[in-house]
Parts: structure tokens; C-alpha cells; sequence
């Protein structure tokens, strides 16, 4: 079979079988090193039940996966989607165990089951859990890292061209056909003038990433939900920025997750550590291939704006932001 890189590799029968379920999820996958399946079928804990379940890993999580056995503890959970924390250098770490029709997060573990199959039922919050020795156990739930997939899209180019059509395709889409910005919103934020989307507008307009920057001491945290609308914005604009290859995005983007310490949730601070090394959900991704015309645009704008109650809006709105901001510091050089 062919890697993501498209470089030929070879797997075994069994192997095979697993990546035949994960295209079949249309999950895209990077077999997993010989060396490295061996290494943490060595360093595995007991599961506690007959056999783990197999799922396709982000990249992004392969350091905690491949690494010794730690202990941790059930975040959040619900049908589509665990979230387990993993107490780490940097303070936590959090890892995701996802249903396949769950939104593909950069930090998560993607079953080859969904979620009306009721896979992640019976995991309450606080539950004791371990992460490393390429699994993930949480009570009587074992999954394994069966194949990986990679969170990063690949774009392009160090700066990558959009398509003008495609832009005004999803600005359309996500303003609503002739209205202007400023009549955005998102349910939990203020509105008006003196509200934070008009700050950033602001900024955007004067391509002036210290006023932006600004602007996120006012959305981090801002907002209801797992991750507050606030934050979804700023995880978007930062990963625009990393992955258009705006010449400030590295320190944007350490400024805006300095910044959300103590201010939001564990899974948000997560989510934006990822955002700052470009790894995003597979729908953004998707977005963001349709701007370069490597798929098609209108169906994956759909599929980002139906995740969560606010969250794929909120990403849309920061990406969108991103292009602005890439936009017009190149026009001002």
C-alpha cells in the first residue's frame, strides 16, 4: 500500500486488515513503524479487558502514545467523544478518544466505529486512565494506535496561493451573501462596536497583529461550551497564520497561548497548542485544500460549520481572519 507521502511501504496481513477499515472510515493513514510496533507491544499495560480496540492516532499525540505508561484521568466525555488528561511537563497534555463521525481533532484517536454503536458509553468524568505503551486504557476500554494519520495539511508551497473564488466562496458562506463583516456574530460573544469581534475587525483591517493580539486577552475563555467560542476563533486564526506562513505567526501565536493559562479549559489550551504548530481538525484541513483547489470547497465549508454548537463557525471566522491578515501584510511589503 501507499503512505500519505505516497512512498510504497509494506504491512502484514493483519495490519492490512486495520488500514482496510480505516479507509473504509475515510480516515487517511500512516502505517505505523515496524520498530515502533514492536516497541510498544514491549512497553504495553495489561488491558483490562480481552483485547484493545483498534483506532487511527493524530500524529500530533504520537509522543504521548509511544511513550511509557502514565497515568491520567477522564476529562470530558460524552457519546462521540472522550477526552483523557495526562498530567506532563507542561502541565497537561489531553488526548482524545473519538467516534467516527466525531470531529477529527488534532489531538485524537479515531475509532472505526461510531457513535450510535455507543463505543464510549459508561467512561465517567474523573475516571483513572493510562496513556503510553501505544494504547490508551480507561476502565474496561482499551484502544490501541493501530495506524496514524497526520494532522497537518499538506499545502502547497511555504505560502501558499488561494484561490480568489474560493475565499469569496467562504466568506459568502459564513457572512451570508452581501453582508459585510461586521454583521458576524456568535451566540455567547458581544456584539456592537465595542464588542471583540469588532476589535479584531479592526485590527485585521490596519493588518495590525499587536492589536489582534490584544483582542485575545478579551475572546480567551470568552463564550460557552468544551471550547468557548472565544478560543475556536483564536485556534483558527493562529493556525491560518502558521499554515499561510504569515512572517509573525510563531510569535502570535506563543503570545495567544501564554495568554490562555488559567483563562479557559484544559481541552481549548490543547486544542491551541495544536493550532500553533499548524495542526488542525480534519475539518479545517479540508477548508483549507479547497482554497488551493485540491478538493472540492462547498462540501467541506459544510462539514466545518455543522461541527460542534459554535465551534466550526468560530474556526471558519478565525481563518478567515488568518487570510485577511496574510493578505494584507503582503500588500503593505
Amino acid at each position: 500500500m501507499r503512505a500519505i507521502d505516497d512512498t510504497e511501504v509494506r504491512i502484514s496481513r493483519g495490519e492490512a486488515a486495520l488500514h482496510g477499515h480505516a479507509a473504509r472510515a475515510g480516515v487517511p493513514t500512516i502505517p505505523l513503524p515496524r520498530e515502533s510496533a514492536r516497541a510498544t507491544a514491549r512497553t504495553a499495560p495489561a488491558a483490562k479487558c480481552a483485547s484493545a480496540v483498534p483506532a487511527a492516532a493524530s500524529t500530533g499525540v504520537a509522543d504521548l502514545l509511544r511513550g511509557p505508561v502514565r497515568p491520567a484521568r477522564v476529562l470530558l466525555t460524552g457519546p462521540a467523544a472522550v477526552y483523557v488528561q495526562v498530567t506532563g511537563e507542561r502541565g497537561g497534555d489531553v488526548v482524545g478518544v473519538l467516534t467516527s463521525d466525531a470531529a477529527r481533532l488534532p489531538l485524537g484517536c479515531v475509532l472505526f466505529r461510531p457513535s450510535n454503536g455507543r463505543p464510549l458509553v459508561g467512561l465517567p468524568p474523573g475516571a483513572p486512565a493510562e496513556v503510553g505503551g501505544g494504547r490508551i486504557v480507561i476502565g474496561e476500554l482499551a484502544v490501541s494506535a493501530a495506524a496514524w494519520w497526520n494532522p497537518r495539511p499538506r499545502l502547497p508551497g511555504g505560502r501558499p496561493a488561494l484561490l480568489p473564488e474560493g475565499v469569496r466562496q467562504l466568506r459568502n458562506t459564513l457572512y451570508g451573501d452581501g453582508m459585510p463583516h461586521s454583521a458576524f456574530t456568535l451566540p455567547g460573544l458581544p456584539t456592537g462596536p465595542g464588542g471583540p469581534l469588532a476589535a479584531l475587525r479592526g485590527a485585521v483591517r490596519r493588518a495590525d497583529l499587536e492589536a489582534a493580539l490584544r483582542t485575545a486577552t478579551r475572546l480567551i475563555g470568552l463564550g460557552p461550551g468544551l471550547t468557548p467560542a472565544g478560543d475556536d476563533v483564536m485556534a483558527g486564526t493562529i493556525a491560518g497564520l502558521v499554515l499561510l506562513g504569515h512572517p509573525a505567526a510563531e510569535r502570535f501565536a506563543a503570545g495567544v497561548c501564554s495568554l490562555a493559562a488559567g483563562r479557559t479549559t484544559e481541552l481549548s489550551r490543547a486544542l491551541l497548542r495544536h493550532a500553533s504548530a499548524g495542526r488542525v481538525s480534519g475539518e479545517y484541513a479540508g477548508v483549507l485544500q479547497g482554497l488551493v483547489g485540491e478538493r472540492p470547497l462547498a462540501p467541506a465549508i459544510e462539514r466545518l460549520l455543522a461541527t460542534g454548537s459554535t465551534s466550526g463557525r468560530a474556526m471558519a471566522l478565525g481563518l478567515s481572519t488568518a487570510i485577511d491578515l496574510v493578505d494584507r501584510t503582503a500588500r503593505e511589503r
